[in-house]
């Protein structure tokens, strides 16, 4: 296991982590249980990671899937033995939030692999359905986002 190759490319990517922070919970807090959350369990998973995906999408499929449970379940504070140097966590986009706020946990994840570029298929493969399934769901989250702000 090469904790430095972890690092860097941790580093190098997580803003990824702090979006789906935002998104998922509402107190500074919360954010960071849920951070330390997702890197602990992206430390455990990284032994598995062959990439034959790019690092950016498995650690969303990690993340996302941390964040659902997370969300389903609160879990007593825990430190964990990986070290993060520190970063500034990005300016929020409230209005994002705000129509992102109006769909169910697994819409918002689909809608934030779709807001970074993600293919269809790319989506579907990190989110673990079918390609048809993750452009049907799709529709109808941007379908309601359209109802609720138009």
């Amino acid at each position: 296991m090469d904790e430095s190759r972890f690092l860097e490319a941790l580093t190098s990517h997580q803003k990824i982590l702090h979006k789906i922070c935002r998104l998922y919970r509402d107190t500074p807090e919360d954010r960071e249980d849920l951070f330390q959350e997702m890197v602990y369990q992206l430390w455990r998973a990284w032994p598995g990671y062959e990439g034959r995906s790019a690092f950016s999408n498995w650690m969303y499929k990690i993340a996302l899937s941390t964040a659902l449970v997370h969300f389903r379940k609160r879990r007593p504070k825990v430190v964990y033995p990986v070290e993060m140097p520190e970063v500034a966590a990005p300016v929020e986009d409230d209005r994002l939030a705000e129509m992102l706020a109006v769909l169910s946990p697994a819409d918002k994840a689909l809608m934030v692999l779709y807001l970074e570029g993600l293919s269809y298929a790319e989506m579907a493969g990190v989110m673990g359905i079918s390609e048809s399934n993750a452009g049907a769901r799709l529709s109808r989250a941007r379908q309601k986002i359209r109802q609720r702000f138009t």
